[in-house]
């Protein structure tokens, strides 16, 4: 893990932020993978939000980290939406100011990034798309609604073994306003130490 990440990670998750009631609705996501990693399956977690450009996006960054840091084998994570759009500019800002090293592959309208967290480890691969998207799984994955919009508005998601909501505020009402960095950063930061936590639980 390259070392401005690593300090993050060491300075600011702190899972005695976790209240008990967020416990509870992480607890579905823990015993998911628990569930797979006991019969040596693979996990596959596909976080979907609207528009696929913040929250889903740093869900499934920290979540991929997470299960390096705490070496949990076989894990795989997506992010979709229930439209495309673009990854926000901010969110790969954002990461970059925590430790990551991100650039982009293209330079359109919906640039793909490479987000990498290791020297060595495979990059993660960022952009907006469609959760149902071939880039993602198709079947034998949780679906985890980082939103409340896309949770009521897709109530069925073809494929996913387990539907779990864990939603997040949105950071995009900062959007334009002295507070974005800030607010920008404490989502990134609320997201990565309830990741942690997840992973931090898993026996195997």
């Amino acid at each position: 893990m390259y070392k401005d990440l690593y300090e993050t990670v060491a300075k600011d998750l702190n899972y005695e932020c976790i209240s008990a009631e967020r416990k509870i609705i992480l607890k579905p996501l823990v015993d998911y993978i628990q569930q797979k990693s006991d019969s040596r399956q693979e996990i596959n977690i596909n976080f979907i939000c609207t528009h696929n450009s913040r929250r889903s996006h740093l869900a499934q960054v920290w979540a991929q980290v997470a299960s390096a840091y705490f070496n949990v084998p076989n894990v795989h994570c997506y992010s979709g939406g229930t439209e495309e759009t673009a990854l926000f500019p901010k969110v790969a800002e954002t990461l970059t100011a925590q430790g990551f090293g991100i650039f982009k592959i293209t330079d359109n309208n919906n640039p793909v990034y490479a987000i990498k967290y290791s020297v060595n480890a495979l990059p993660i691969i960022g952009f907006s798309k469609k959760y149902d998207s071939p880039f993602n799984p198709v079947s034998a994955f949780a679906a985890i609604m980082t939103c409340s919009q896309a949770d009521s508005g897709c109530p069925f998601i073809a494929g996913a073994e387990k539907r779990i909501p864990i939603t997040f505020e949105d950071p995009k009402i900062s959007d334009n306003t002295p507070e974005q960095s800030k607010v920008y950063a404490q989502r990134s930061l609320q997201i990565a130490t309830e990741m942690f936590y997840v992973f931090s639980k898993i026996n195997y």
